[in-house]
């Protein structure tokens, strides 16, 4: 046991596990020659090759060696991680962990905590920006809030709310570009993307046009509240989510140059968490989050 080298074992595992060097690197917070390092001494150490050189730039190929040891490398580490997890929990039974994406966290949840604490001030709920649905495996979360389009296998999925997209725009650059009214009328504006393909420019140019308009210029953001926040400096036009912008609409912040037009998403958020039976806390913040969600209204279309 103490001639295994564990280190470059456990890199190889994330090798294995992301399918490239860089990911890897990413995970274990190295520089990738690092990782390239250790794989190179895991070679020389069992006298076997574990990588074949692949043409083109695409994913790694792993000999039938390789394949093997990456199963039962990730497969060791992993039941490692989940033992220490268990061992590790001492969270209070009226604890709860929730993971959502940081736009959701931000513009919808992070306001309505006060409402759970006046309901259950017993509860701690806990929030995480955490978008990978392996973290609800060894027990570090017990729920995510998850945007898109669902279910998840092996994961117990309920929709908690629908959607719709509308254009909104600062009250400034409203008046500035001379009270826009008519879809029309974005083809002389400024427009602004969210990277998120269900939140493209595309669908309400398919809805509501004009059919010309170019979708090519304009800023791209990585999330919905970089695209909100940006719209509200006067940048341009964003797309919005009415669940994310509803906030800013009502209180002035954001306005919608187009009235009551928008394009109809459907269920687009969802809870999730394992198949097995809640905690009672956990229990009790999925009903107040379906409480909180039947209490937005619905989008108008």
């Amino acid at each position: 046991m103490n001639e295994l080298p564990l280190n470059a074992l456990r890199a190889f595992a994330m090798v294995y596990a992301h399918g490239g060097v860089r990911a890897a690197a990413r995970e274990l917070g190295m520089v990738h020659s690092s990782v390239s390092r250790h794989l190179g001494e895991l070679d020389r150490w069992l006298g076997v090759p574990l990588l074949r050189t692949a043409a083109g730039r695409g994913a790694l190929v792993f000999t039938p060696q390789g394949e093997a040891l990456g199963r039962a490398t990730l497969a060791g580490l992993r039941g490692i991680e989940q033992a220490v997890a268990a061992l590790r929990e001492t969270r209070p039974a009226h604890a709860v962990t929730l993971s959502a994406s940081p736009s959701f966290a931000i513009r919808w949840l992070l306001p309505r905590l006060p409402a759970l604490e006046k309901a259950h001030p017993k509860i701690e709920l806990s929030v995480q920006v955490e978008q990978r649905l392996d973290a609800l495996d060894d027990g570090r979360i017990d729920l995510a809030i998850r945007m898109g389009k669902g279910p998840w296998p092996e994961l117990h999925a309920e929709s908690l709310m629908d959607d719709a997209l509308y254009p909104v725009m600062s009250p400034a650059l409203w008046q500035a570009s001379g009270r826009p009214s008519r879809p029309a009328q974005l083809a002389g504006l400024r427009l602004l993307h969210d990277r998120d393909p269900q939140a493209a420019w595309e669908l309400w140019r398919q809805a509501h046009g004009p059919a010309k308009l170019s979708l090519q210029g304009g800023a791209r953001y990585t999330s919905s509240d970089l695209v909100l926040r940006a719209a509200m400096q006067g940048q341009g036009v964003a797309l919005a989510r009415y669940r994310l912008a509803a906030d800013d609409v009502a209180n002035g912040s954001l306005l919608r140059p187009f009235g009551e037009l928008s394009v109809a998403l459907g269920p687009s958020y969802w809870i999730v968490r394992p198949p097995a039976r809640p905690r009672p806390a956990v229990a009790a913040v999925i009903d107040w989050l379906r409480w909180q969600a039947a209490g937005t209204g619905q989008p108008a279309m």
